[in-house]
């Protein structure tokens, strides 16, 4: 992680924390990289796979996610595509994949996957996400 921490206090319970870290775990496996959660005002990075460095500017990430959020579902909004549901993009190391509900929001990174595999990983942390509502 960069030198800059993130803004208050953290935005999930511990226990939430796991529940979201478990269930990306449970349905990309091996494969998942990193999971963070965001809000509006703070972030939480709630798993971040061992054989990886905490280098990551997340807070960049995170402004970056909001901003081109935002953009897309303003540029798309009542189009014939419908509602905007998540976005997925492609590295050459590996992907982010970023789903939100309302004003938070979960990117995760991964190994490479197929188009099935983040379906189920949008559709798990979608249900968590609007449980939690």
């Amino acid at each position: 992680m960069s030198d800059e921490e993130p803004l208050t206090e953290q935005p999930l319970t511990d226990a939430r924390a796991e529940q979201l870290k478990t269930a990306c775990r449970s349905a990309v496996g091996d494969s998942c990289r990193s999971v963070t959660y965001f809000d509006a005002t703070n972030y939480m990075q709630v798993y971040l796979r061992g054989d990886l460095e905490r280098d990551a500017d997340l807070m960049s990430f995170i402004g970056h996610e909001w901003h081109d959020y935002k953009t897309t579902t303003d540029a798309y909004a009542g189009s014939e595509l419908g509602k905007y549901r998540y976005s997925i993009r492609v590295f050459e190391n590996g992907f982010l994949v970023r789903v939100g509900v309302d004003d938070s929001g979960v990117f995760v990174t991964t190994d490479g996957l197929k188009l099935k595999d983040f379906d189920s990983l949008i559709a798990t942390i979608s249900e968590l996400l609007e449980s939690w509502d």
